[in-house]
Order: structure tokens, then sequence, then C-alpha cells
């Protein structure tokens, strides 16, 4: 069975930092662009940081540009997004992506991210 799962989601002051996990199984993330969404209620998902199947820096949205670091780990079937400089709007449900074409393009179940003092 196909699963992405999320975890290091949590309750954090502004300016701290948090690391989110996500862990596949059933499937082999090697050839799969992956990404971390967010949503907030009432709002579209949005993309905030993709890293293609060779690896590199990854690729981000302009409110999470410098704060946030993408990575993956191929041999452990994961992906990482590690956050710091948290601010308050960046609260929001995260969720992982894989993502290899139309047919092949996977979700987790999200994890609540949530930054106030």
């Amino acid at each position: 069975q196909v699963q992405l799962v999320e975890s290091g989601g949590g309750l954090v002051q502004p300016g701290g930092s948090l690391r989110l996990s996500c862990a596949a199984s059933g499937f082999i993330i090697r050839l799969y662009t992956m990404k971390w969404y967010r949503q907030v209620p009432g709002k579209e998902r949005e993309l905030v940081a993709a890293i293609s199947y060779i690896g590199g820096s990854g690729n981000y949205a302009d409110s999470v540009k410098g704060r946030f670091t993408i990575s993956r780990d191929n041999a452990k079937n994961t992906v990482s997004l590690q956050m710091n400089g948290l601010k308050p709007e960046d609260t929001a449900v995260y969720y992982c992506n894989a993502w290899l074409n139309g047919d092949l393009n996977y979700w987790g179940q999200g994890t609540q991210v949530s930054v106030s003092s």
C-alpha cells in the first residue's frame, strides 16, 4: 500500500524552528519529484518547496526562501523540510507530495504547524 506519512509538526513560537519529515512506503521515491505544500482553511493549497529526483538545493516559494530547506534521502525513502525563522503566517497544515506523472501522484495526510506566542 502506497503511503506518505508526515511527522514533526507542532506549536512553536515566532522565530523558532521545526523539522518536518515524510516517510514513504509502498513505493520508491528515487525517481519522484518530492514537494511540500501547505494549506490554511479557506485558501488553496500552496506549493512551499520542491526537490527533483536529481536532488540539489530545491525550489521555494518566495515567502519561505532563505528560511526553509528541503532535502531528500533516497536511501531512507524520506524527504524533510527544515523550517527556520518561523512566522505566524507559516501556520498551516503541511502536506508531503510525491509526483512522477499524472497517474503517480501521492499525498500524505498532513501535519499541523502552528506559529504563535
